[in-house]
């Protein structure tokens, strides 16, 4: 039985308009959004797993939703410490099977979970960003994280980073937003899921026979991509 799910509809015909005056405002001006208590606490325990890890290559699923992908990262991964990372408590507590020793799921507000971890120096050999709400209305820009004043932490970062949507058109923005913000090359590809999707959503619009694309691309550790003032202060999230 072939799965059904909606394309995305936007009256959008390419990149929006407005991307490269956000992506510039987004590196010259910082982010001054307070730390929400939960996050705090929540990446100090994250913090704490991580180091108990002893030095495993991190991996980072941001957006992780019921977590299906942080399991199957990390059964890929064995050697490495692998965090999923949501804002509902509703769809990390879905049971998808037991969780492998080297994952965690943490619930946060990813805007501080990413602050929190570049201020404290995390260095991710994989960040991966599937699926994200694309919000198709051209008027909900700065929803995207391609719009949002976080993009330079996400950028600083590091590693291999990868993106996947449905929504040709995310990509190709977050590949334009990803070169004006540093100069490296970025473009939207095609993606042909193997044989275990991973996301619920990759499996459902491939299902659907739905065309699906990814960016991949290998970014350095840089701090100072941020503006100043943007991150937290040493042991702010304590």
């Amino acid at each position: 039985m072939t799965a059904r799910s909606r394309s995305i509809v936007s009256r959008q015909t390419g990149p929006h308009q407005d991307l490269a005056r956000r992506v510039a405002r987004a590196l010259e001006h910082p982010l001054r959004k307070p730390l929400a208590a939960h996050t705090r606490e929540a990446f100090s325990g994250a913090r704490d797993w991580l180091e108990r890890r002893g030095g495993a290559p991190l991996i980072l699923d941001a957006g992780c939703g019921v977590g299906l992908s942080t399991r199957r990262l990390a059964e890929q991964a064995p050697d490495a410490a692998v965090i999923g990372v949501d804002r509902s408590a509703d769809r990390l507590s879905r049971d998808h099977g037991r969780l492998p020793d080297n994952a965690l799921l943490v619930r946060a507000d990813l805007v501080d979970f990413w602050r929190l971890a570049l201020a404290e120096g995390w260095r991710p050999v994989r960040h991966y960003l599937l699926y994200p709400n694309p919000y198709p209305k051209a008027a909900h820009l700065k929803m995207r994280w391609q719009g949002h004043p976080v993009l330079p932490v996400i950028l600083a970062l590091g590693g291999r980073l990868e993106l996947r949507s449905n929504w040709r058109l995310y990509v190709e923005e977050f590949a334009l937003a990803v070169t004006q913000a540093t100069g490296v090359a970025a473009e939207a590809q095609p993606l042909v899921p193997g044989e275990a999707c991973l996301t619920p959503f990759e499996q459902k619009y491939h299902a659907s026979g739905q065309a699906l694309w990814r960016l991949v691309v290998e970014l350095p550790h840089a701090p100072g991509l941020v503006p100043g003032g943007a991150l937290p202060a040493a042991g702010e999230d304590a």
